[in-house]
């Protein structure tokens, strides 16, 4: 470990209590196993040669930074979120009430009167907060996931509303409650609201988790309607479908970034399909970023830049079905998971394996040294770190290049700790919930201490929390007295390190209107571009001198900058097109990039010479720019085309590469020939003629589906292959309306058996048949797969007498459906059921992983999957032990059914005819497909479809029910522990 590309300094913690497990914090809809992955993390463009040691925190750092502790608990309890005032306080969201209906009162710290605001501070500046007060005790906040101070107002964001508080007087407390918006989904539940930010042109952005559906209306009568097969304690759930349409006419899907005027006005939506997002940050420039989580187990948690407007893949287009019903051939399980091969989705940005992404942030300041200045800043409880990240232009888009900025040990102490079977596992020391940047320039962490909290699930019974404060080694970082009265104070509120106190310095600007510009324009002098950009955007909203300054900026030597002041004008400008016409040929991808986004809902004959001269720069190989290119010309694929065709098509067959990418994104049905005619012939190469093959199956038309049949009926290998599996694919969603012959391929229901099962079915529900010949159908039905659903279905309508399902308990629970078995206990009495395990007994034992992985290979490969061992029914497993410890592990295999995460719900649906089919849903549009226990598909129309059940329990054993005992379930752990190999 003396080697400069892990150059950290180490602080050692001597404030942990001897006996607590210091560990989790809120990781996002996580459930039973969870699972993690620590890739190997480039050298950090921050560190240097030497290594520094010192008796405080337990982090590691760059050696020029240095993190003590700020603030911990009692102070305050289980942080989610923090913001800063302009007196330098630190505010904080706690969750102690967090899911209590199935966190036990009883036994962890609550607050009956509601979650709390709390207000800390350090009054006399030597680094620690001293002072602790109480802002707001609401019983309407519930586990809030956001908290924003700006000016008066305090907005804390808690499903399913954002609300106000407005301190009048100044006294800390509320004068003043308004719920700002409600009816989102994700009432206490991680997949909700997330915090608001001020953004540089003075208006809100905040984002929401895909616990949909989320129905909202803001202000001026503007409605959103989010949907997707994903409920989450919604107060619309029952609206909840996919394909629902917003106000503007478009349809968002899942997880959703949203702009909205302070007033309440104007929300639009400037990104969709996150699986679930923890927080949006914005850079002076305009440019969002943000994280999202991925399905446990299946390594693509992300941090990414965020086009506006933009698609990020988690669901299909229009919310029907998950990732797992589109997995081409061959794709990566990451590629699949983010539909990163789909046209219309963006690139993903850093995929970073498996974890739990928190709060995010941009710091912008120069006061931890220059060269932190334009770094992004994520946290990553899940991997017990603080990724940053330098930006670097890549096209259109960004290059995001991962480092570790903060975190819990060494390389090697990790890999040691992880080795290591007994006692604390010291990798799960550090969980940071967020990330802040104060106004003295130092960065903030919020750390909620718990063995696994997060997927509805605490270990911690106490609360316990901290904030760590990191600066730069040796320096002081004294608080700014930050006088609001004058035009020098709001220009130095506007350049503070703080978002949110930027908002107070641009607010009392704008408001000076002309009066103001002449120093605004001083700001254009500044070394730091960001602070130009911030003057930009606030010379905007300064009448036409200021707006004459930002028309100069287009023409900057700074991209970014001319970026910016287009972005500011067309907020500024209802016609902007001129501006648009004028950057159409900027020699910056970027800069057109933005030109692109914005055209999206201008009528083609404004904009279609912008559009000729913006997708003739396209050479190809850039997915953000095609990307652009599709935004703008949304809505427009068909009328457009034959005007590309001619500028810059000609001969399918010599389709330059930047062209041949834009038809594949655009997919209009008049391509139909030429797709065709490329995808069969021999002088293309097999990437362009795959690339044609794709652009059919994303054209919904007869004629699409009949090209396609003929491709598949053709002798190149390869590509008929694909065809076939495009027909077989889209047969069963948006092509099942189309005529078609193709043979057949995935299993559907049983109708030997069904039919057997069926005449069982019947004796049960005759009203002749004798009990005899009830209870001998009833047995018959208990031992066979569909039999067992079936009974279940019967059961859940309650068409069973009590005596007779007595009968059957015993048979049921014999089932050779390990789902159907565990699933029985929400219907029948087990009679003899085995005695729950002791955890003291098991945290006695120690475990043998050796032994540990024979238990794993004799009862958990048959669902989970470990490297190239075990089944892909759960999640998989083999980064298990990079995210939890013993206790967490201990947690989720004793009690499984303590929160389910999405996707491995089990569902059982009955159709019209009787017939039951059972499994995960996997896609709910015209064809509903389920993937059942031993991976068979069941492609049900929806027409078909009686009724549909979604179970709560989940179908994991707990470990009596499988024959495990204390011992059994200390080896397991032991071994689980110990995982951290990629194995996909």
């Amino acid at each position: 470990m003396n080697s400069p590309k892990t150059s950290y300094r180490l602080i050692k913690s001597t404030r942990y209590r001897s006996n607590k497990m210091l560990a989790t914090l809120l990781i996002l809809c996580i459930s039973g196993f969870f699972l993690s992955c620590q890739k190997e993390v480039p050298a950090p463009p921050f560190s240097l040669e030497e290594r520094y040691f010192s008796d405080s925190t337990g982090l590691y750092l760059p050696e020029d930074l240095e993190a003590t502790l700020w603030a911990e608990s009692p102070q305050f309890f289980n942080p989610t979120n923090m913001d800063v005032d302009a007196r330098g306080r630190i505010w904080v969201t706690e969750a102690l009430n967090y899911r209590l209906f199935r966190n036990d009162p009883e036994k962890f710290k609550n607050h009956e009167e509601g979650d709390r605001v709390v207000i800390l501070e350090d009054k006399d500046g030597d680094g620690k907060a001293e002072t602790s007060n109480v802002f707001v005790q609401d019983s309407d906040l519930t586990a809030p996931l956001g908290i924003s101070v700006i000016g008066n107002k305090v907005i804390v964001s808690s499903g399913p509303s954002i609300i106000i508080y407005t301190d009048e007087n100044g006294d800390d407390k509320p004068d003043k409650k308004e719920v700002f918006l409600t009816g989102f989904g994700g009432l206490d539940h991680d997949h909700g609201l997330h915090a608001v930010v001020a953004g540089p042109d003075g208006k809100y952005y905040f984002n929401a988790g895909n616990a949909g559906p989320h129905i909202v209306t803001d202000k001026s009568g503007w409605t959103l309607r989010s949907g997707s097969l994903y409920n989450g304690g919604s107060p619309h759930m029952k609206d909840n479908k996919p394909g629902m349409v917003s106000d503007d006419g478009k349809m968002w899907v899942g997880g959703i970034a949203l702009r909205i005027n302070p007033d309440g006005t104007g929300m639009n939506v400037l990104g969709h399909n996150f699986r679930n997002s923890y927080e949006l940050a914005l850079d002076s420039y305009g440019n969002m970023w943000q994280n999202d989580n991925d399905d446990d187990g299946n390594k693509g948690v992300r941090v990414s830049w965020l086009m506006e407007g933009g698609n990020m893949g988690y669901f299909n287009a229009d919310g029907s079905r998950r990732w797992q019903a589109d997995r081409r051939p061959g794709q990566s399980t990451v590629r699949a998971h983010w539909h990163q091969d789909d046209p219309g989705v963006l690139p993903m940005g850093d995929s970073t394996g498996a974890g739990s992404p928190t709060g995010v942030t941009f710091y912008e300041s120069d006061l931890l040294g220059e060269k932190y200045r334009g770094t992004l800043l994520a946290g990553e409880a899940g991997r017990n770190v603080i990724l940053a990240y330098k930006p670097e232009p890549m096209g259109a888009g960004f290059r995001l290049k991962r480092h570790n900025l903060i975190t819990s040990l060494r390389e090697e102490e990790v890999e040691e700790a992880q080795s290591r079977t007994t006692g604390i596992d010291k990798t799960k020391w550090f969980r940071p919930s967020d990330v802040l940047v104060g106004t003295d320039g130092a960065i903030y962490v919020a750390d909620w201490y718990d063995g696994m909290v997060g997927g509805h699930r605490m270990i911690d019974s106490t609360g316990y929390g901290r904030i760590y404060r990191i600066t730069p080694k040796g320096k002081n970082l004294p608080k700014p007295e930050i006088d609001l009265s004058s035009t020098e104070g709001q220009i130095a509120a506007l350049l503070n390190p703080a978002v949110n106190v930027r908002n107070a310095g641009f607010a009392l600007l704008a408001e000076k209107g002309d009066a103001a510009v002449e120093a605004v324009k001083e700001i254009l002098n500044d070394e730091n571009p960001y602070h130009r950009a911030r003057a930009i955007w606030l010379l905007a909203t300064m009448g036409a001198e200021g707006i004459a300054v930002v028309e100069g900026q287009l023409k900057a030597d700074n991209p970014d900058l001319r970026m910016t002041a287009f972005r500011a004008l067309r907020q500024a400008k209802s016609d902007f097109v001129p501006y648009a016409r004028q950057l159409s040929s900027d020699p910056s991808p970027a800069v057109r990039r933005e030109v692109a986004v914005a055209l999206r809902d201008l009528p083609q004959d404004q904009v279609e010479e912008i559009l000729i001269a913006l997708a003739s720069q396209h050479e190809g190989g850039d997915r953000y720019y095609v990307e652009a290119l599709g935004l703008a010309m949304d809505g427009k694929e068909e009328a457009i085309f034959p005007v590309l065709q001619q500028e810059l098509g000609g001969d399918p067959l010599t389709w330059k590469p930047g062209y041949a990418d834009l038809v594949w994104r655009l997919h209009p049905s008049q391509a139909v020939e030429s797709l065709k005619e490329r995808a069969l012939s021999t002088e293309l190469s097999a990437a362009e003629r795959q690339q044609s093959v794709a652009a059919l199956g994303f054209i919904s038309d007869q004629k699409a589906v009949n090209a396609m049949q003929e491709i598949a009926a053709s002798e190149i290998l390869g590509v008929n292959e694909r065809a076939l599996w495009w027909l077989r694919y889209r047969r069963n969603n948006e092509w099942n309306a189309f005529a078609m012959q193709i043979p057949e391929l995935e299993a559907n229901i049983s109708p030997e058996i069904q039919k057997e099962m069926l005449a069982l079915k019947a004796i049960l529900e005759s009203p002749t048949a004798s009990k005899g010949e009830k209870i001998k159908a009833g047995k018959a039905m208990a031992g066979d797969r569909i039999g067992g659903i079936m009974l279940l279905a019967l059961a859940e309508k309650k068409a069973l007498s009590e005596d007779l399902m007595g009968e059957i308990s015993p048979e049921i629970f014999q089932n050779p459906e390990q789902a159907t078995r565990v699933l029985a206990g929400d219907y029948f009495t087990l009679a003899a059921k085995p005695d729950a395990l002791s955890v003291s007994e098991i945290t006695a034992l120690e475990g043998d992983p050796t032994k540990g992985k024979l238990v794993y290979q004799g009862k958990c490969a048959t669902c989970h999957r470990i490297g190239d061992e075990g089944r892909n029914i759960g999640p998989n497993l083999s980064m298990i032990g990079a995210k939890l410890d013993q206790q967490g592990l201990m947690d989720a295999i004793i009690n499984p059914s303590a929160g389910v995460a999405f996707g491995y719900e089990m569902w059982m649906v009955t159709l019209k005819d009787e017939t039951v089919a059972a499994g995960f849903l996997q896609a709910d549009g015209p064809i509903v497909v389920l993937e059942g226990m031993q991976n068979e598909a069941y492609n049900i129309p929806s027409e078909e479809i009686a009724s549909r059940k979604r179970f709560a329990r989940s179908i994991m054993p707990e470990p009596a029910e499988l024959d495990m005992d204390e011992a059994d379930v200390a080896h397991l752990t032991a071994y689980l522990v110990g995982l951290n190999s990629e194995g996909d």
